[in-house]
């Protein structure tokens, strides 16, 4: 026997009824943005590797430590899976020309990328939905995109998360900032763990993101670079509180909230949840005004956010509120196999008619008893079997038989309906 190949460590499989669930979420994403105005934009899988280097930075994490790169052995040509999709999106973007007639509102998902430990809600291969507007500069833009979340999580009915908020300035103040954090943290450099220390000089900003404890009284009292912001980064950043204010949304302004990738200026925010363990961050984003000029476009400003599928139905399940399975309107039984050429094309003009029918399927020795085909039909969930007995079909009928209780005022026994009469008793099958 051949060794068993599994999937890669952190890449699973998404299987029913599980996958269910992730349909049902996918489209209650999709109707949501349409009701916004965002149009569904697909990036490729793989990208150039200097995308995420020169967007991202290349003293973060994820570009340090947690892509998957590699050389294309045709042309030796640098690629990587992609560890997240606003770099490609943008790239999309400059690539097609698409803000030549004004901003675009667009929302993608799919799998990321990132090499690190598995565990739960966090994994080598997971998957993000996105919505992003570019070509925007108001904060009105940045306050919609975070009540589009805000009416998600009532869609989901989710309750318990909080939203943070911050702002990071224009580049200049963030620098002036970077350098006082500099002079406050070298004098604190005992303390400073080895990532610390590694970041002082390249990337300062991120040590105010750690989770050591040891280092949060030193990061505590480190300058906060609200405080170097000019005036019209706090109106801009005012404007945006007033906004969701208006719309009675709750915040708390985490001065500590920087996020992972370089690219971010101004608005900043983050939903949280405590129902996830260290996992907390379910949904993330903010505004990129440099991105798409760092990337080679005309520069043009931006803003969005992704959240985690994976955590989101994590947090559905914790919380009871994922949907039942899926289950067919009816299961057709069909004793005896020789009946399928008049069974199926049956089964068919149901179908035709919106009805969700599932047939029971023979095996080598045949169809199984009538009792065995009964137990799949109750554990297919179907409300009803359509049994296409011998007897039925010789007079050409098909037996209706409830399996979930009487749900319409008829008998909770069999009714027998005519063959030749399939879009009648059809609509009736779907009006219960």
């Amino acid at each position: 026997m051949a060794q068993k190949i599994s999937a890669v460590k952190g890449m699973n499989d998404i299987a029913p009824p599980a996958s269910a669930h992730w349909e049902w979420l996918e489209e209650t994403l999709r109707t949501l943005m349409q009701q916004y105005g965002y149009r569904n934009l697909r990036t490729p899988i793989v990208e150039p590797t200097a995308l995420f280097v020169r967007g991202l930075g290349e003293v973060t994490d994820i570009v340090e430590k947690e892509m998957y790169s590699f050389e294309d052995r045709l042309n030796g040509e640098q690629l990587t899976l992609r560890p997240e999709n606003t770099a490609g999106v943008v790239r999309a973007v400059i690539e097609s020309n698409m803000l030549y007639d004004g901003g675009k509102r667009l929302y993608y998902m799919g799998p990321m990328f990132r090499h690190e430990r598995p565990q739960r809600g966090r994994y080598r291969q997971f998957h993000q939905f996105g919505a992003e507007a570019l070509g925007f500069a108001g904060p009105d833009v940045d306050a919609e995109l975070i009540v589009l979340a805000c009416d998600l999580w009532a869609k989901l009915g989710l309750k318990g998360i909080a939203l943070e908020i911050n702002s990071l300035g224009q580049p200049s103040e963030r620098q002036a900032h970077r350098q006082a954090l500099i002079a406050h943290l070298e004098t604190q450099a005992e303390v400073l763990d080895e990532d610390a220390r590694r970041r002082l000089h390249s990337n300062p900003l991120r040590i105010l993101d750690t989770k050591n404890p040891a280092m949060q009284a030193v990061v505590n009292a480190a300058p906060r670079l609200m405080d170097f912001l000019g005036e019209a980064s706090l109106t801009h950043f005012n404007r945006l509180r007033s906004l969701l204010d208006a719309h009675g949304i709750s915040y708390t302004i985490n001065p500590r909230l920087v996020r992972g990738m370089d690219y971010y200026n101004l608005s900043v925010f983050e939903f949280v949840t405590t129902e996830l363990g260290s996992q907390g961050t379910v949904c993330a984003g903010g505004r990129y005004d440099g991105l798409i000029e760092q990337v080679g476009g005309k520069a043009a400003p931006a803003v969005g956010w992704a959240l985690g599928m994976e955590r989101i139905l994590e947090l559905l399940k914790e919380q009871g509120l994922l949907p039942d399975a899926p289950a067919p309107d009816a299961y057709a039984i069909v004793p005896d196999a020789g009946s399928a050429a008049q069974v199926m094309p049956v089964l068919r003009a149901l179908r035709q008619k919106g009805v969700k029918v599932q047939m029971h399927a023979g095996t080598t020795e045949g169809m199984g008893s009538m009792k065995s085909q009964f137990k799949k039909a109750d554990a297919s969930g179907a409300r009803f079997a359509l049994i296409f007995g011998t007897d039925e079909l010789t007079q050409g009928q098909v037996a209706l038989k409830p399996l979930r209780g009487p749900r319409t005022e008829e008998p909770a026994g069999q009714a027998l309906l005519p063959l030749d009469a399939v879009g009648g008793w059809a609509a009736k099958l779907l009006a219960t």
